[in-house]
């Protein structure tokens, strides 16, 4: 399974649902593979958001050595699930994907609590850290969500 998570600057959502999953599928042992990547091209190479990495490292996780980089069309390709955090993500991944794109591989994650509500996760940079502890917890159930949903009948490692 190769899940991709997707918000606009690849800094604030995105790695942290990335490190979030990333956890959640070591300690379940499964053999998935997650990443993550952002729709607005300026912040390739930086490291996520200074609240993101501190709310991720006070809930024990280390995103620090994560790196923004843009999502491509062939991102549709490459993998199974694409994972947006709000209608604007969702957008940008069809326009970006062209030729290449899958409805059927693309979902707001917080329909993965909330099936069909289309509710999207607020994008915390102007809502200090308290806006980033809400967006992880928020991130947190729905990434339980998702290895319920997927991991069933799959091989474990």
């Amino acid at each position: 399974m190769k899940i991709l998570m997707v918000c606009l600057g690849n800094i604030c959502r995105s790695p942290l649902a990335e490190g979030i999953l990333k956890d959640k599928v070591r300690k379940a042992g499964l053999d998935w593979e997650v990443d993550s990547a952002g729709t607005l091209g300026r912040n390739e190479g930086c490291a996520p958001h200074k609240f993101s990495q501190k709310v991720a490292l006070d809930n024990g996780l280390d995103i620090g050595e994560a790196r923004c980089r843009y999502f491509t069309k062939e991102d549709m390709k490459n993998f199974d699930k694409i994972y947006v955090m709000d209608d604007e993500n969702y957008l940008d991944v069809k326009r970006i994907s062209g030729n290449n794109w899958d409805s059927g591989k693309v979902d707001l994650i917080l329909n993965e609590l909330y099936p069909g509500e289309d509710r999207i996760v607020p994008d915390p940079w102007y809502g200090g850290e308290e806006g980033f502890r809400k967006v992880y917890e928020t991130l947190d159930q729905a990434c339980d969500a998702i290895i319920k949903k997927y991991a069933a009948g799959m091989h474990v490692v």
